[in-house]
């Protein structure tokens, strides 16, 4: 049975030894798919759980508080997504101020022997790890040598030439560039979540929306865009979503919001998925409700049009 474990702290996990993957996985673009499809082949072959360990919050969030950098995934979607590659484990490792202080060879004999009895280890390229990122693949290597295991990286994967990164990811939606961010992640770019109360403010202007939050992280884009809603039925349902922090009713929290057109149904406490298709325009500020609904209007039609567009060139 599959099985997340949040603490370093705890009994063995794989008493019979395991394969582990390391890495932010943020986003589970295509090169963190070579890497855990990689372990679960090297774990089946040896008939042993696989195991993939990553952290939240990401190591850069817990040291840049202060301005947190974007985020491709939430914890859920990326649990999800490392169970659906066919790890039996995932270590989603709290990272606090106690594991930010552990020596790159307290964490291999705490997490890696101590708790999962590693047999091999595979990272990505470039992987550090440990306090200040004093650890690397070398490290592991002869570490490995003493303690039993075996550890090597994969080779990194390469699209027009350039390595896969969650950074270029991010560049891409940054510019509104999903057919790119497709490419680099292996499908389309999707934020899923439940459907939450909002103010309930889009239904009395006439455009009732699907609201998801963001888990307090900060998205990696933003603005008004054409997107299709998946979860409410046999299809994607076209719709016209607001990503951002709602200026003109002075919002704070960053939120999806997404009108789906033609729609009229309960979607409250419902999990749905929202896949974006392409930027309309940045969000911005107007001077009234009045205004804001004519160009939430302006908005509506520019979706449909392009969604009906792209959807006539995938038939063809």
């Amino acid at each position: 049975m599959s099985r997340l474990f949040r603490d370093v702290e705890g009994g063995p996990l794989c008493p019979q030894g395991s394969v582990v993957c390391i890495g932010a996985f943020d986003g589970l673009h295509l090169g963190h798919r070579a890497l855990v499809r990689h372990a679960v082949a090297r774990a089946q072959a040896l008939g042993v759980p696989a195991v993939a360990v990553s952290f939240e919050p990401l190591p850069r969030e817990f040291f840049g508080k202060a301005a947190p950098p974007p985020r491709l995934t939430l914890p859920r979607a990326k649990v999800e997504g490392l169970l659906a590659l066919g790890v039996d484990h995932v270590g989603l490792l709290r990272f606090n101020a106690r594991l930010a202080a552990i020596s790159a060879e307290q964490f291999v004999r705490e997490v890696l022997i101590a708790r999962l009895q590693a047999c091999e280890v595979w990272v990505g390229p470039e992987f550090r790890f440990g306090k200040g990122r004093a650890g690397d693949i070398a490290t592991l290597q002869a570490l490995g040598v003493e303690l039993g295991y075996t550890a090597d990286e994969i080779a990194p994967v390469l699209l027009d030439s350039e390595r896969v990164s969650s950074t270029r990811i991010r560049a891409a939606l940054s510019a509104g560039d999903f057919a790119n961010a497709a490419r680099l992640l292996g499908r389309p770019y999707a934020i899923g979540g439940h459907v939450i109360h909002g103010q309930h403010l889009g239904r009395t202007l006439g455009f009732p929306t699907a609201n998801l939050r963001f888990g307090g992280k900060v998205p990696a884009l933003s603005g008004i865009y054409a997107t299709r809603v998946h979860g409410v039925g046999a299809r994607a349902w076209p719709s016209v979503s607001s990503f951002g922090t709602r200026p003109t009713v002075d919002g704070v929290e960053p939120l999806l919001e997404a009108h789906l057109f033609d729609f009229d149904g309960d979607l409250y406490g419902r999990r749905i998925e929202v896949e974006f298709v392409a930027k309309l325009r940045d969000e911005e500020k107007f001077p009234d409700l009045p205004t804001l609904v004519a160009q939430m209007h302006r908005d509506a039609t520019e979706a449909r049009r392009l969604l009906m567009n792209e959807q006539q060139r995938a038939t063809a």
